[in-house]
């Protein structure tokens, strides 16, 4: 049963990763930006770099981290789920708990990622992007940076796999009983999509600054011609509200939350759908 829902998990994490991935892409760049940046002047540089494909930069080690980071923090968390029984707190913290089992393991193809997505620009100024692909990108990285390397930025990304998962888990969880005990709608989808939109807005609110450090964090490789601009998670923090304010921890809320909520509908309908097809019982 177990292996059944893991793989279920990956197949739908895959569908809501690419479905939602255009949106990603443009909440990356602008994460990476200064106070200028806007998601419509960011979209229209991605498709003057390469049309379609451009939105779709980095969408391989995106998959790949979600064949281990997804099903981790989802069976995980039913799991820790079991013990923590009725307790929302439990729930919160079995679902924190598994997001950062999940993303430490997952941490190298999400610095991957990260690092194809930023990489688009060059394409658009004629120059060549740092990696060429998925094993390019671990062979450079080791190469130039030691395999620790390939954890850069694993604090930030823990930090926010925690707060997205208490978020997502535990809303997801609560307001789906919510709405099934309390007889709106029955266990079906219209559960599933009320459920994942709250979810959502918790997991974004709750993660946004996090997401803003993780990334500019692991977008910054260490070179030896180059200086590095945050030598530290918290030098990186004071230093983004120092220059660019404190709402600066929240660039890139709207395609955040534009993201999770469709990748959350995606991912949760589907998840729910073929666990019902499977055989198994709801989430």
């Amino acid at each position: 049963e177990t292996a059944n829902k893991i793989a279920l998990a990956s197949l739908s994490a895959a569908v809501a990763e690419t479905a939602t991935f255009p949106i990603d892409i443009v909440k990356t760049r602008l994460q990476l930006r200064g106070e200028s940046g806007r998601p419509s002047a960011v979209a229209s540089e991605i498709w003057s770099e390469g049309r379609i494909r451009g939105f779709y930069q980095g969408l391989p080690p995106a998959i790949l981290r979600h064949l281990f980071y997804t099903p981790m923090r989802i069976v995980g968390y039913e799991h820790l789920r079991c013990a923590a029984g009725d307790s929302v707190m439990g729930k919160a913290v079995s679902g924190g708990a598994s997001g950062v089992l999940a993303q430490i393991v997952a941490s190298p193809a999400d610095l991957i990622k990260v690092r194809m997505q930023a990489d688009g620009r060059l394409l658009s100024q004629g120059l060549q992007p740092r990696y060429s692909g998925i094993f390019d990108a671990f062979r450079k990285i080791i190469r130039t940076e030691g395999f620790l390397g390939l954890w850069r930025g694993v604090l930030p990304n823990a930090q926010r796999a925690f707060l997205v998962n208490m978020g997502e888990l535990t809303c997801y969880d609560q307001a789906k009983h919510f709405i099934i005990n309390n007889q709106i709608c029955g266990d079906n989808t219209f559960a599933h999509t009320l459920a994942s939109v709250a979810s959502g807005l918790c997991a974004t609110a709750l993660s946004c600054p996090a997401d803003v450090i993780k990334t500019r964090m692991m977008n910054q490789a260490t070179r030896k011609e180059s200086r590095t601009v945050y030598r530290s998670s918290f030098d990186c923090l004071v230093k983004t509200v120092k220059f660019e304010g404190v709402l600066a921890l929240w660039k890139g809320f709207i395609p955040t939350w534009a993201r999770l909520g469709p990748w959350q509908f995606v991912f949760w309908v589907s998840y729910e759908r073929f666990r019902q097809v499977s055989g198994l019982s709801s989430f």
